[in-house]
């Protein structure tokens, strides 16, 4: 056993490291001998089958950076998705060994994990009871356990040949089933509606292409709509879900027929994120089992998975477990800066819900006026942000903006204009927005809180040291902006915040320079996207627009290297090279044509 560290401030030893890694991320506690939470982090995924072993150290060196200041754990427990038996085991336990070598380690399945994490770490699993975890997230699966230690695993095998009432089966059903009734009645479904508003598409025809290369949690994640539309009574979606019920509770039943007779009290135990997030479907599970297992007790999981870790390393090696539960809670840390301005409420509008429209648009509307004054108070750091970036470019590099949210939106924004704008490798510039892609048109709850997922999409972004790295939050203090800065000035990358938070200048940051004008309150308090939003749209537009000036792609007040890629653009395009040579129409695009609608090149060439 692992010798017991040295007590820290507020917490007790031994300390207790539990991983659970799941097909879309991975979630990592580290307790103390009381139960209290020293720190939890969240990573990428860790589905053990879809990682290389090179791919499955990284993760764990993720776990490891994160945790350096923390004290070092004296058991630790893996819980991963894809483990299946001893193959999966041994590799689990062979690349941890190498991360905390000389300290005990369980490997094991994220079910084990979960189940475990619905104990009571008082007394454990009741004598003469049975507990079978009923799991429906991406995937589904069942594991049943008795007090005496037998198990029994049903399901779990994947979602092609299994995971039957998962997410991601309840959305391939809902696809299928519009796509059926389309050709059937030639009428698309109110069902079918929300699927394409979820997957920013325009037409049925637009889900073939996508389809066959679509991921298992892009399908999974369709389940949501699936449930807001049985909440409109919508009868397809109705039919699915009462499938999917059926499907569990049956298999959930066939799962406790492998532990013990019928008429034996065993506790169904629910968890993954459909039964976590849908209580209404969670509730006829539940009727259904105990219309099928009258002597069935039904519960949802106590504590996360990563708990239930914490609890198997300490079991495992004899080591006293914690006394309760804790809910799960962030360290904090000491330093933060003071509240933002954007959390603060305006008083000039504390009466905003009984103002007559034409003093509210006038109040908003006088608000933003002051915007750019603010701005232009931090013109000295957008000339430097600005060299910064001509200089990369220069030298071969690129400029990434990253952010959560409204601000992340915004990046991307910037950044997919500059290709149409000036003809740029959508290399050049890139967004990087907390959640991925889904989050750009809907809100992906908690991306903006992961340190690791900011640091972790520099990463696989490729982010070099001739690289600007522009982190953008409103507030100043979102973990994934800081976590994208930190890794960022790490790989030797310039390095710039921009935000609305004036006390960040004074804060110990990864950042070279910090843009912090000061907007004061927003008029809805806390809604960014309003004043902060301007601020960042008139910012990035200075960063990118002066760079490309720099860089020669602007001639006079026109772009000569604009991409003429619809007719309004090569009527524009004509007309530029009018201005710039005094051609005729007839010329001026007789010399595009030639140059393939390169508006420099017919430019130089007219001008000799």
């Amino acid at each position: 056993m692992a010798r017991a560290q040295r007590s820290e401030p507020g917490f007790q030893s031994p300390f207790y490291l539990g991983i659970e890694g799941g097909g879309t991320h991975t979630v990592a506690i580290l307790a103390d001998a009381r139960g209290e939470i020293v720190r939890r982090a969240e990573f990428g995924p860790a589905n053990i089958l879809l990682l290389s072993d090179a791919q499955f150290l990284d993760r764990l060196r993720e776990i490891q950076h994160a945790f350096k200041d923390a004290p070092a754990p004296s058991a630790v427990c893996l819980g991963l998705a894809g483990a299946h038996g001893k193959p999966e085991f041994d590799r689990i336990l062979l690349g941890a060994q190498k991360i905390w070598p000389r300290r005990p380690i369980k490997a094991t399945h994220d079910l084990e994990t979960a189940l475990a994490a619905g104990d009571s770490l008082k007394s454990g699993q009741q004598p003469g009871t049975a507990r079978v975890l009923v799991l429906s997230g991406t995937g589904s699966c069942f594991l049943g356990k008795t007090a005496d230690g037998r198990t029994a695993r049903f399901g779990g095998w994947g979602h092609v040949i299994g995971d039957k009432g998962s997410g991601y089966e309840i959305g391939l059903r809902a696809l299928k089933a519009c796509t059926f009734y389309f050709d059937r009645d030639g009428r698309w479904t109110r069902l079918g509606e929300r699927i394409l508003r979820a997957l920013n598409m325009n037409h049925p025809e637009d889900l073939i292409p996508w389809s066959p290369h679509a991921h298992k949690s892009e399908i999974a994640r369709l389940a949501k709509e699936v449930f807001a539309a049985r909440s409109e009574r919508d009868p397809i979606a109705k039919d699915i879900l009462d499938g999917a019920i059926s499907s569990l509770a049956k298999d959930a039943v066939s799962c406790a027929r492998k532990l013990v007779a019928k008429g034996t009290k065993v506790e169904f135990v629910f968890a993954g994120s459909v039964l976590l997030k849908q209580p209404n479907f969670t509730r006829a599970i539940a009727r259904e089992i105990k219309s099928r297992w009258p002597e069935a007790i039904t519960k949802p999981i106590k504590g996360e998975s990563a708990w239930g870790g914490v609890v198997l390393a300490a079991r495992e090696f004899e080591i006293s477990p914690p006394v309760e539960i804790p809910s799960v809670q962030i360290t904090k840390t000491s330093g933060q800066p003071p509240l933002s301005p954007t959390e603060i409420r305006n008083p000039k509008s504390e009466k905003l819900d009984r103002l007559p429209l034409a003093k509210a648009i006038r109040l908003f509307l006088d608000e933003d006026r002051a915007i750019p004054a603010s701005v232009l108070k931090e013109s000295r750091g957008i000339e430097r942000v600005i060299s910064l970036i001509v200089r990369s470019f220069q030298s071969g590099g690129r400029l990434f903006y990253a952010g959560a949210g409204t601000s992340g939106r915004l990046g991307i924004l910037d950044a997919s204009e500059c290709p149409p704008t000036f003809r740029t490798d959508p290399e050049m510039v890139q967004g990087i927005i907390a959640g991925g892609a889904n989050a750009v048109f809907t809100s992906v709850e908690g991306a903006e809180d992961s340190r690791a997922q900011g640091a972790e999409a520099i990463r696989f972004r490729g982010v070099k040291a001739r690289d600007v790295v522009v982190g953008i939050a409103a507030s100043g203090r979102t973990p994934f902006v800081h976590g994208a800065l930190e890794h960022a000035r790490e790989l030797g990358a310039k390095t710039v915040l921009v935000c609305f938070n004036p006390a960040m200048k004074k804060a110990r940051l990864s950042a070279d320079v910090i843009i912090a004008p000061d907007l004061g309150p927003e008029l809805l308090t806390g809604s960014t996207r309003l004043k902060s939003g301007t601020a960042t749209k008139l910012i990035l537009n200075l960063f990118t627009t002066l760079a490309m000036v720099r860089l020669g792609k602007v001639m006079s007040n026109l772009m000569i290297d604009l991409n003429p890629s619809n007719t309004k653009l090569r009527a524009r395009a004509i007309r530029i090279v009018q201005d710039l040579t005094g051609a005729t129409n007839d010329e001026a695009e007789k010399a595009l044509k030639t140059f393939k609608w390169n508006v420099r090149r017919a430019v130089e060439t007219l001008s000799k």
